[in-house]
């Protein structure tokens, strides 16, 4: 069972349980996948069929996109072509420009025209713009690409350090690429510790370990996760997809932002524009702002560009494997 599996595996009983787009909202699930896995996946609807679920709808499986994309509300797209060993990283991007420029078209061709789309699938962001120009009549603000996974990661982070649940951190910011130059940043996050809502660098009292291990350890999680298992991370990333794609849906809580990400147009933060960058975004009536005013010391700045510097590159790249 592959990643993709795993983590589908998970995702979809949340979704089908009312956990994502409500819990009075009918759910029908159209399962794309490649056409050797048709056989796995009857016994995936064979199961959600045995949760007995009142939203579940109807579950279809195919391998075939004209099926597979009609008529979507939302779209997931959990697979790529994972890196192998041995493969340089433009022939990862070189392969996935194929997968995600199909992909694509066929939301433009096939898919409601406000369908919300969320890529997961690695190098998340770049993936996500090659679909989104490969879908030109859907507007560039319908795709995502994810990086809550991350924004979840650095929460929990600083939330153990400081001894509160989860919940009593909000607004840290994940810029940039899902990958290893990602900036995980709580310039602006705040914990409440004992009711009294406190700036995170004044709840942590450890400047270095914020500025240092606490960086590093969000940005390299995924890898540490699969060296103890031997296998990614599966279930909270698709508690993650469940997270986005909830408040994608429903907004964001006043006052609170979370990290996605998205198209770069027209932001303040001085971010090269034609990328798919994840900021602090607000969300209402289903549709995201970038949080704008935050100031950015010489610290975040130089992190900000770093990761914006390797998505230019990656789409750069990418770019000229999708004009041959």
């Amino acid at each position: 069972m592959g990643c993709v599996c795993v983590i589908a595996y998970s995702l979809l009983y949340s979704i089908a349980k009312g956990d994502v787009f409500g819990k009075d909202q009918p759910i029908i699930l159209v399962l794309l996948d490649i056409s050797p896995m048709l056989p796995v996946l009857d016994g995936v609807v064979m199961e959600l069929q045995d949760c007995a679920l009142p939203l579940l709808r109807e579950v279809i499986p195919t391998d075939k996109v004209e099926v597979g994309f009609k008529d979507l509300d939302a779209a997931i797209l959990v697979g790529s072509m994972p890196r192998k060993e041995g493969m340089e990283r433009k022939d990862l991007l070189k392969a996935n420009v194929a997968i995600f420029k199909t992909q694509g078209a066929a939301l433009e061709k096939y898919a409601k025209k406000t369908v919300r789309v969320l890529v997961v699938g690695n190098p998340a962001n770049t993936n996500c713009l090659i679909a989104s120009k490969s879908a030109p009549s859907i507007p560039k603000e319908n795709f995502s690409c994810l990086t809550r996974l991350d924004h979840n990661r650095a929460r929990s982070q600083v939330a153990m350090r400081c001894g509160v649940p989860a919940d009593a951190v909000k607004n840290v910011i994940i810029w940039g690429n899902h990958s290893s130059t990602q900036y995980p940043d709580v310039h602006h996050a705040m914990v409440n510790v004992h009711g009294k809502e406190v700036e995170a660098y004044d709840a942590v009292k450890d400047d270095s370990w914020l500025k240092g291990d606490f960086i590093s350890t969000v940005q390299l999680r995924g890898a540490a996760v699969i060296k103890a298992r031997k296998l990614s991370s599966a279930m909270s990333a698709a508690k993650a997809i469940c997270d986005h794609m909830r408040d994608w849906w429903f907004g964001t809580l006043d006052g609170e932002f979370m990290s996605m990400g998205v198209y770069a147009g027209g932001n303040s933060y001085g971010i090269p524009e034609d990328l798919i960058y994840s900021f602090p975004v607000h969300i209402k009536n289903k549709s995201w702002n970038i949080h704008d005013g935050l100031p950015v010391n010489d610290f975040s700045r130089a992190k900000m560009d770093a990761t914006a510097a390797e998505l230019v590159e990656e789409r750069d790249t990418a770019l000229s494997f999708l004009s041959q």
